[in-house]
């Protein structure tokens, strides 16, 4: 049976669906990271069921809900053919703010008893409540609130979660537990903890260091090139924050990569809409910075209101290209933040590869992925990226779809937007 799962800031999961007769039979395709693959483009090449002549009010529709313990805002996933408890199942799973993992039978979905439960609290573990870090953003509590990542291939399910500690020690935790049974994996978990050398806010002889406190773990979690990666931001603008992004590798949870985005500055979070870093053919990951400091035009670390490529070159993890629009300190000064959106990458496109994201600002850019283009504020113009849009969108606090030659975007204040992408140019 196909269903669509949606979870978005409720305490209950509804299941749609298209009619059982149409489903009989069918490969299902599985969901194990956001957007469906790293490309975090959406589109799904293997969707045998769900079709625009099936999906209308007669054989689509709501068929139930299941209750959990806390609000959602990760994305479901889906794995077929788990055993569990000695019999094969097709499993939704699904992550809730107060730090619970739920396993629930995607056939049997009237069921209202999962299959298995996971909370990683425990006694003087508890969430954290929204007014420890002074934010309404997520209420009443923060726990889980990124899309875990699942490899289909050793059963785990990577998730973070967010806790506190006999009331005074916050912490980000990262757990492997498996798919099966919720279990912890062997050298699960790890606290999420870092530090580089840096003067920006917050710094202590000239080092700068992650806060389980003031990060807020949005974004999707990334697995690419056996390395879960993980990327933070902040609970609102409550300072002092920096964006981050760290790597752990998927077998031992060691960390072998660490990446802030402002160290000798300050903000710069990684939200990106909830959406997860995207990952090319070769696990570089792209990713877009909110308002904060910018020098990187100067050779400086600091990348606010950014796109950027990060690898490894020569073993070391950082930046390897990035893109900045010419009118990066109004961006900042007006709270206009680019990484407000996720970033998807798009297929070839006559020899170009694309990254296309957007912000606040309401404006869609797409840079070539092999050259990013830089900074340029000489001309007060982007022309030195493959492609900008203006005027056109509201602000973006979306990751966009493709699919087909086409792209779609949902912005705040606008309806859908569609255009065409042919030849390596976005038309609206």
């Amino acid at each position: 049976m196909r269903h669509i799962l949606a979870a978005l800031a409720a305490t209950a999961i509804v299941v749609a669906c298209c009619r059982p007769a149409l489903c009989a039979g069918k490969v299902v395709p599985e969901v194990l990271t956001y957007h469906n693959d790293n490309s975090r483009d959406g589109q799904n090449l293997i969707e045998k069921v769900l079709t625009p002549d099936n999906v209308n009010s007669q054989t689509f529709g709501k068929l139930n809900t299941w209750q959990v313990d806390g609000y959602v805002y990760a994305q479901p996933l889906y794995v077929s053919k788990v055993m569990i408890k000695g019999r094969f199942h097709n499993v939704v799973y699904v992550a809730t703010e107060h730090d619970s993992v739920y396993a629930f039978d995607a056939d049997h979905y009237k069921n209202p008893k999962p299959l298995w439960q996971r909370s990683f609290l425990s006694a003087g573990v508890t969430t954290v409540p929204s007014s420890a870090v002074n934010s309404n953003d997520l209420v009443p509590e923060i726990g889980i609130t990124s899309t875990p990542v699942i490899d289909r291939q050793t059963a785990t399910m990577y998730v973070v979660a967010k806790t506190l500690l006999l009331g005074s020690t916050f912490q980000l935790t990262l757990h492997a537990i498996n798919i099966r049974n919720g279990r912890e994996r062997r050298h699960s978990p790890v606290i999420l903890n870092a530090s580089v050398p840096g003067s920006g806010e917050a710094s202590s002889n000239g080092v700068i260091s992650f806060s389980g406190k003031m990060n807020n773990q949005r974004c999707a979690l990334t697995l690419a090139g056996g390395i879960v990666y993980i990327a933070s931001s902040s609970h609102g603008d409550n300072q002092p924050y920096h964006g981050w992004v760290l790597g752990y590798n998927a077998k031992t949870l060691a960390q072998v990569a660490v990446f802030s985005d402002t160290p000798n500055g300050q903000q710069a979070g990684i939200w990106m809409a909830g959406g997860g870093p995207a990952a090319d053919e070769n696990n570089n990951l792209y990713i877009a910075t909110g308002n904060g400091t910018f020098d990187a035009d100067t050779d400086g670390p600091d990348y606010g209101d950014s796109f950027i490529r990060l690898g490894f070159t020569d073993g070391v993890f950082g930046p390897q290209d990035y893109f900045a629009p010419y009118n990066q300190s109004t961006l900042d000064q007006d709270d206009l933040d680019l990484g407000a959106g996720g970033v998807i990458l798009l297929p070839e496109q006559s020899g170009v590869n694309l990254a296309v994201g957007g912000g606040k600002a309401g404006t869609l850019y797409a840079v070539n992925r092999e050259e990013m283009g830089g900074y340029n504020d000489t001309t007060q113009n982007n022309d030195q990226i493959a492609e900008e849009i203006d005027g056109t969108l509201g602000s973006m606090f979306s990751t966009p779809a493709y699919w087909n030659g086409w792209l779609y975007y949902a912005t705040a204040g606008e309806s859908m937007m569609q255009f065409q992408v042919e030849g390596g140019q976005i038309t609206p």
